[in-house]
């Protein structure tokens, strides 16, 4: 029997924290004991926090390895495998890798076809055990696309698909309101001219017309069939999340502005806000700042989005922000792992799955200094 002992911790619980050693044994969490004693054989941890691994619901990393500049692809398997490296040296012991499902097939933003096969080379190496994490699939589904329904139709139930996620990145509303921040992304990732970027926005706003509400309901429909847990994305008004609501959305992804957020609560709808927006202290778009959210205790989730150390630091900001570590530890490890049906992690709770993280406080930053993956070290 595999069995560690993590003892004078600083052990962040459900709702409370407190001193004392945690008992990893079989790859579960076998006992909690209050008290600074340190048995023999244990890790004494020196008064560092001991918590639940982080439950990642959003991340572009994986995107970023596979194609780590502009039009240069890196070979797959190599990259999933550096990506999940990477997220266990960040703390986050479960992740749901995002890929894109709808493409464009013309123009010069064109962007071609991957999520399936990617979605294979992750599934293999799953079953292989080739991987520190645990890692599930999120279906980024973009509506304002012209093959979503096509590529939609290549997944089924027996992919276990843990997330589908309603995209909509037309041009002028959602995330890009500000067409101005939309243009410097697109005119500095491509290279587009003032000719391009009109052509651009006036075949998207067309595919959109043309598309956009079939793919929508298809997206809803094949979420079911999935059994998938449905997500919305950059909700803006009060309209819209009445929208998500009725799709049967569970959570909402990056709201961009406080009524969006406001009417989520109403609906019962969890919010998830973005790391890097919440260390940058606003967001890259223009949209409402992640803190503003927090100070109204409108922000449930936080996902790293585009930075995979932001999700460890952006807790413990939070735990600062609230003056109780516990909750902000929770928006990254109950909370996630609660809005997917995942009932076996996220708390320090006997009988769990052992993912634990050992996290030292150096200054404002988070040093991480031990990852137990089913009580097995990886990191």
């Amino acid at each position: 029997m595999t069995e560690t002992i993590l003892a004078n911790a600083t052990l962040v619980l459900e709702g409370e924290v407190l001193r004392g050693q945690l008992r990893l044994a079989e790859g579960s969490i076998a006992d909690i004991a209050e008290g600074g004693t340190i048995p023999p054989g244990a890790v004494d941890c020196g008064g560092d926090l001991v918590m639940p691994g982080l439950v990642e619901l959003h991340t572009d990393n994986l995107e970023r390895h596979i194609e780590p500049r502009p039009k240069v692809a890196w070979p797959h398997q190599s990259a999933i495998v550096a990506h999940d490296a990477e997220l266990a040296s960040t703390g986050i012991t479960t992740v749901f890798d995002a890929l894109r499902v709808g493409s464009l097939v013309s123009g010069k933003t064109s962007n071609g076809e991957y999520a399936r096969a990617l979605a294979d080379e992750i599934l293999d190496l799953r079953r292989e055990g080739a991987l520190k994490i645990s890692h599930f699939l999120h279906l980024r589904a973009e509506v304002c696309s012209e093959t979503l329904v096509e590529e939609l139709a290549k997944f089924g139930p027996e992919d276990q698909i843990g997330i589908v996620s309603l995209m909509d990145h037309t041009p002028g509303q959602r995330q890009f309101r500000d067409i101005s921040k939309l243009k410097d992304y697109y005119t500095g990732k491509y290279g587009l001219t003032e000719a391009d970027w009109t052509d651009h926005v006036t075949t998207q706003m067309a595919i959109r017309a043309r598309l956009g509400d079939a793919h929508e309901a298809a997206v809803v429909q094949e979420a079911r069939r999935f059994g998938a847990v449905l997500a919305s994305h950059d909700d803006t008004t009060a309209d819209q999340v009445a929208t998500s609501a009725q799709h049967g959305v569970h959570f909402a992804e990056f709201p961009t502005t406080v009524e969006a957020a406001a009417a989520c609560r109403a609906h019962g709808i969890k919010v998830m806000m973005g790391g890097p927006n919440l260390i940058r202290g606003g967001s890259h778009s223009g949209n409402v700042a992640a803190k503003e959210l927090a100070e109204a205790g409108l922000l449930d989730i936080l996902s790293s989005d585009y930075v995979p150390s932001s999700l460890l630091s952006g807790a413990l900001f939070l735990g600062d922000l609230w003056g109780d570590v516990a909750r902000g530890v929770a928006t990254v490890t109950t909370a996630p792992a609660a809005a997917t049906g995942l009932a076996d992690r996220g708390a320090i709770r006997q009988g769990l799955r052992a993912d634990v993280i050992r996290v030292a406080r150096v200054g404002r930053a988070a040093a991480l200094r031990g990852v137990w993956v089913e009580g097995h070290r990886v990191g």
